[in-house]
């Protein structure tokens, strides 16, 4: 099906980190039928994320994040285990991930495999996520002393088969990080 946006008017709402507009359209479909529609959206920019991973080890790193939305939505204490992620800063989706990868992990990651793209929530934010993967080793490790500014961030090195199990049993809620191991699960990347 083939639809046609016609009179679109903006209007910004805030910009106080991102920005948020409201959009409205007249939205008109194959058969002729046009209808008004009213739209908030979130422009939050694009980002990237990957997932550390050692087969030898059998295992993944992660990172628990404190993240604020997950606290006002019901999380007790607002931490989040999930994959190393963050926004692409006027630099491409591997740029910012090797970057991103040594602020939060510590790592220092040279290689990186492109996997994926998503629309992570596509009825309310702009937001595609550029999913990554690589190889890690002890040796990659730089430093501990992850995070920045004010974020509160811990490392956590985890058995593959204890972060499916994370996942299936509720502990890992992170989108991102269940599509990233459920993708080396499907490829059998530790078998």
């Amino acid at each position: 099906m083939s639809v046609k946006i016609e009179n679109v008017k903006e209007e910004l709402l805030s910009e106080n980190w991102f920005k948020l507009r409201k959009y409205i359209y007249d939205l008109k479909t194959e058969s002729g039928t046009a209808v008004q529609q009213i739209r908030e959206v979130y422009d939050r920019g694009n980002g990237a994320t990957i997932l550390l991973y050692n087969r030898q080890k059998g295992t993944v790193v992660l990172i628990d994040q404190f993240r604020m939305p997950t606290y006002v939505n019901g999380n007790p204490t607002g931490m989040l285990l999930e994959a190393c992620a963050g926004l692409l800063d006027n630099d491409s989706p591997e740029e910012c991930i090797r970057r991103e990868a040594m602020e939060e992990t510590g790592y220092q990651i040279d290689k990186v495999q492109k996997l994926f793209e998503a629309y992570m929530s596509p009825g309310g934010v702009t937001e595609i996520i550029y999913f990554f993967a690589a190889e890690y080793h002890s040796d990659q490790k730089v430093t501990d002393n992850v995070g920045v500014e004010d974020e509160v961030i811990n490392v956590v090195e985890l058995l593959f088969s204890e972060a499916i199990a994370m996942m299936a049993d509720g502990r890992i809620k992170d989108g991102k990080t269940i599509m990233l191991l459920q993708y080396a699960q499907i490829h059998n990347w530790f078998q």
